[in-house]
């Protein structure tokens, strides 16, 4: 059997309550809410049918409460506080005093192309803010979506429904080898890229994108060695004749570290954008918006 809900009570006509208790007077009453005393009399008639008891009544000192108006008072002021918290602007995030963690999903690469920078910039503006780097896959719209982790990096086209993106920069591909390489000089070209020993990764998110133009090219690669991750990477091709396929950010980052030669990709590999995604549920908290706004101007085309 359904039951009728209680009628519950207009908050105007709590703090009606809550005013007219502590002046004992309408007229008073009317002047503290900017209200005219004929709709004053309209409520407090209102407020003593819902609640069943005359609540004030007049005497030559005011109008005095009733036993049951000086219960109900304690009550009514906790509402009130109650409703003025949640009315109250959302207090602001500052940095220096933060104590908290983010969680962060990223790819192998990003440890090495974006947490450095994040890591300094974090320490410099927020020194008591710890950062926690989590693996970069399938999972990861669930995490955001649990508050498990707080931002996902990199190149994630599988993150769609109730996720924000912004878009960070765009990737195309080169090719890196041994500055002293023995057979290729400024230029790797295809029939070369074909005829070299390769070293492959299997993780990363554009990997994909590389196995689908080779085939789409019917390009098979020599792999004399394949990696799970970028660890290595550059002191592997510095000390030998083997080129690798990376995204541009991560390869000109390593051939800067290990002083590798850079090469434009014969093979026409599609591009992609690497993004900064977030959940809804956390779009307008002040944290999470520090922490955006961080990433976008570190890592955001131009300002990199």
């Amino acid at each position: 059997m359904n039951e009728t809900l209680p009628e519950l009570l207009d908050p105007r006509l709590l703090q009606l309550f809550d005013v007219l208790y502590g002046c004992r007077s309408v007229t008073r009453s009317a002047e503290a809410m900017g209200l005219s005393q004929p709709t004053i009399s309209i409520w407090l008639q209102r407020l003593r049918r819902q609640l069943g008891d005359a609540l004030f009544v007049r005497t030559p000192a005011g109008m005095a409460p009733t036993p049951r108006a000086d219960a109900l008072i304690g009550p009514a002021r906790e509402v009130l506080e109650g409703l003025r918290r949640l009315a109250a602007v959302q207090p602001a995030f500052d940095p220096a005093t933060a104590r908290r963690r983010y969680r962060i999903c990223m790819t192998d690469a990003s440890h090495v192309t974006l947490l450095p920078a994040l890591l300094a910039r974090v320490r410099a503006e927020a020194p008591q803010v710890r950062l926690e780097a989590a693996r970069m896959d399938e999972g990861v719209a669930r995490a955001l979506a649990s508050g498990e982790a707080d931002l996902a990096l990199g190149y994630a086209p599988w993150l769609a429904s109730g996720i924000y993106q912004q878009t960070l920069y765009a990737q195309d591909w080169i090719c890196l080898a041994n500055a002293a390489h023995p057979r290729i000089r400024r230029t790797l070209s295809l029939a070369r890229y074909r005829a070299e020993a390769h070293v492959t990764i299997a993780a990363g998110t554009g990997q994909d994108l590389l196995e689908a133009a080779l085939t789409a090219q019917g390009v098979e690669r020599r792999v004399l060695l394949e990696l799970p991750g970028f660890l290595g990477l550059g002191a592997i091709i510095s000390g030998t004749d083997l080129i690798a396929t990376l995204p541009r950010h991560i390869g000109e980052t390593l051939a800067q570290m290990s002083g590798l030669a850079v090469l434009g990709c014969p093979l026409g590999i599609q591009g992609f954008d690497v993004r900064q995604h977030w959940h809804a549920r956390y779009h307008e908290e002040p944290g999470h918006r520090w922490l955006r706004a961080l990433v976008a101007e570190l890592f955001t085309a131009g300002r990199r």
